[in-house]
C-alpha cells in the first residue's frame, strides 16, 4: 500500500493497536488514538510512564494495526520508527493531535494544564511501509 493512501485511511480512523518490543524482544501492544499531523507523520499521545514509550526510547522501531470505527472492515498496517517528544516541546503538536482527531476544544488553557498534569508525551512516527497489499 502506498504510504499516503495509508495516511489519509488514519486521517479518517483514529483506533489502533500499537506494537512495541519489550526489552526481551517480545510485542508489547497498546490501545491507542492516532492521528497524522501536517508534517504527515502518525502521532499518538500518550503518557510519559507509559511502558510503550519505555520501549520505544529504547528501540523506536513501532507498528500500528489501524481499525475501522466499526471494528471489522477496513484496516491497515503502519510500521515505522517512533521519535518521543516530551513537553514543553510536545505542547505545539499535543494541540494539533487533538484538533485533528476531535477539532477545536472548549477551553484551551484546561487542555494545557491536563497534559501538564498528565506528564503527556507525542510519539511521532516517521513510516517506511504500509499494507495490505491484497486480501486473502
Amino acid at each position: 500500500m502506498d504510504l499516503d493512501k495509508a495516511r489519509e485511511f488514519i486521517r479518517g480512523h483514529h483506533q489502533a493497536v500499537m506494537a512495541t518490543r519489550r526489552k526481551d524482544g517480545s510485542p508489547q501492544l497498546s490501545p491507542v488514538t492516532c492521528g497524522v499531523d501536517g508534517e504527515g507523520q502518525v502521532v499518538v499521545s500518550t503518557r510519559e510512564t507509559a511502558m510503550k514509550v519505555k520501549n520505544l526510547q529504547r528501540d523506536p522501531a513501532v507498528s500500528l494495526c489501524v481499525v475501522s470505527d466499526g471494528f471489522y472492515g477496513d484496516w491497515v498496517q503502519v510500521d515505522g520508527r517512533a521519535t518521543v517528544v516530551s513537553l514543553p516541546d510536545a505542547m505545539d503538536g499535543l494541540v494539533e493531535y487533538y484538533r485533528s482527531i476531535s477539532g477545536e476544544h472548549p477551553d484551551w488553557d484546561d487542555y494545557r494544564a491536563a497534559m501538564e498534569q498528565e506528564r503527556r508525551v507525542l510519539v511521532r512516527i516517521d513510516l517506511e511501509r504500509a499494507g495490505p497489499d491484497r486480501t486473502g
